[in-house]
């Protein structure tokens, strides 16, 4: 029997990140002084991290089987060329960014808007530069615990290392030009040889478009989930990266690898949203546009908490939770968010006896594979022999 925790308020505090409580860490990476590249803000939300600075602080260090951060960076700045072993995924809340890909980042370019979802092969060089204003915003999602760090471009550690600043085998940064000296019995990282960098999969314009899901490209469902026609339960889902916590057997997603977690856009109007559910993955929730109030636990128990523009939520597995609009942005019908759950596997929700009530008394169920099916449907079937 699995056992649902019952959440404090402490805890819902201690897991709601609020845009106001980011702190960047500016010196995060080894080209943290390369001209072009040197204003750099680098966040870290959830997880371990992936910053080469001992001074990021992470918001909630905590296992999620990935890690959330952010980049901000002013107008022309540029990320360097780096390569992860896990994936990495963009998501584009605020500003134009012109992303690079391939050797010498030459492979291809895309430039993105507002709104965009990118997720960036592993194994390849990426890199990217704030083409629009100043306060441009991405949020980012790397794969597994632990991503196995960052293998930068040659040029960058050959540039880094005129500037003074060396990286070593266990991710330390070295900064002679503050005072650091070069560890004696400490293997220093230097430029991947060149015949491996010309034996890495090169991908075109049009492979990696397959990969972004632009604002355009979403395709929301409007009775997604088993609450979806019950009152309050009118939350509408489109499947970005794996088929997630859907239940209507039609949503099909624009990616679907394995990343070690899965990505959707919810939206909803205001007083609607999603119905008293728990799910036994982790769950983050990050607001792009109006305001959502969420509820954990059941009866006397419930906690709630109201989340902002790019507030962040980190949901316990296991946890009753409800999740409402409580308004949208002027001019706009929907709230939405991000919507992260963890795994490769579709997510089961499991409902509330009184969402079952409901659902039941409008004639739905569910079929043996977990889609919302009507139970009159449901009553023809045979057992199998």
């Amino acid at each position: 029997m699995t056992h649902n925790p019952t959440i404090s308020q402490a805890e819902l505090d201690r897991r709601t990140i609020r845009r106001g409580d980011l702190v960047s860490c500016d010196n995060a990476f080894i080209d943290c002084r390369t001209p072009g590249s040197d204003r750099k803000e680098n966040y870290a939300l959830i997880g371990s991290g992936v910053s080469q600075s001992a001074g990021q602080l992470i918001n909630l260090r905590e296992d999620h089987g990935y890690n959330i951060g952010a980049a901000a960076m002013p107008n022309g700045v540029t990320n360097s060329l780096h390569m992860h072993f896990t994936a990495e995924v963009f998501f584009n809340f605020r500003g134009t960014w012109r992303f690079r890909w391939g050797k010498d980042g030459k492979g291809g370019e895309y430039v993105s808007s507002e709104g965009d979802i990118i997720t960036v092969p592993t194994w390849i060089f990426r890199g990217f530069t704030n083409e629009g204003a100043d306060d441009g915003w991405l949020f980012t999602a790397l794969g597994q615990n632990d991503t196995g760090g960052i293998i930068w471009g040659p040029s960058v550690l050959n540039e880094a290392e005129g500037h003074g600043l060396y990286l070593t085998a266990d991710n330390r940064l070295i900064d002679t030009v503050a005072g650091d000296e070069l560890p004696e019995d400490t293997h220093l990282i230097r430029p991947m040889p060149e015949d491996i960098v010309n034996s890495l999969r090169e991908y075109s314009a049009e492979e990696m478009r397959g990969r972004i899901t632009t604002a355009a490209d979403r395709v929301f469902h409007a009775e997604p989930f088993l609450c979806s026609t019950l009152p309050g339960g009118g939350a509408e889902l489109a499947a970005v990266i794996g088929y997630g916590m859907a239940e209507d057997r039609d949503i099909t997603p624009r990616v679907s690898n394995p990343h070690s977690f899965n990505v959707a856009w919810l939206r909803a109007r205001p007083g609607e949203g999603m119905l008293r559910h728990w799910h036994a993955e982790t769950q983050v929730l990050i607001v792009k546009s109006g305001v959502w109030k969420v509820g954990l636990n059941q009866g006397s128990d419930v906690v709630e908490v109201t989340l902002y523009p790019e507030d962040t939520l980190s949901v316990p597995p296991h946890a009753w939770r409800t999740l409402h609009a409580d308004s949208a942005a002027d001019g706009d019908d929907f709230a939405e968010l991000v919507v992260v759950n963890g795994g490769d596997a579709r997510v089961r929700l499991h409902w509330a006896p009184e969402v079952w009530r409901e659902a039941t008394e409008k004639g739905l169920s569910r079929d043996a594979d977990g889609y919302v099916a009507p139970v009159f449907l449901l009553a023809m079937t045979t057992d199998d022999d």
